[in-house]
């Protein structure tokens, strides 16, 4: 009988190794929830140097400090018309970085008066440096990388949303 009871003992922690073992090699892999775009309002910029020429997107609107914090985080990708528009509830500078961002992004400073500021051009997808405005600024507008300079941006152009 003690015998047996050994054999029973030795096969269940055989059978336990060999189950933690099992799962140690066993890879997991998590997929990531798609996030997708959620058209909240159109934005138009107005070029200073030219009384025609309108720039015209569909923004989502990050004014909650949830969607402020998470901004474009976790997108795989952005279309040339779309952008995310951060609005704060005060007027100083501002530093943004690009953790969990996997598009790169122009990040366009705008103060109080929707005039555009300062820009951080070309960010890199998951660079935590930190991208200061260097002037007060209470709106910041994220678009593609590389659109701004397309766009023909400059500090005085403006928006309306």
């Amino acid at each position: 009988m003690g015998r047996k009871i050994y054999i029973i003992v030795y096969l269940c922690l055989g059978f336990i190794f060999l189950t933690v073992s099992a799962c140690k090699n066993e890879k997991k892999t998590v997929k990531q929830t798609e996030v997708t775009f959620n058209k909240e309002a159109d934005l138009t910029i107005f070029k200073i140097a030219s009384d025609s020429t309108e720039i015209k997107l569909d923004i989502e609107i990050a004014d909650t400090d949830y969607d402020i914090q998470t901004g474009l985080m976790y997108r795989i990708s952005m279309e040339t018309n779309q952008g995310m528009l951060f609005v704060f509830d005060d007027v100083r500078e501002r530093y943004f970085f690009m953790k969990n961002t996997q598009i790169p992004l122009d990040i366009i400073y705008i103060d109080d008066n929707k005039k555009m500021v300062s820009f951080q051009k070309n960010a890199k997808p998951f660079d935590e440096t930190s991208l200061p405005s260097n002037v007060p600024a209470k709106y910041v507008l994220e678009v593609n990388a590389g659109l701004a300079d397309t766009w023909l941006l400059k500090e005085g152009d403006s928006l309306s949303w």
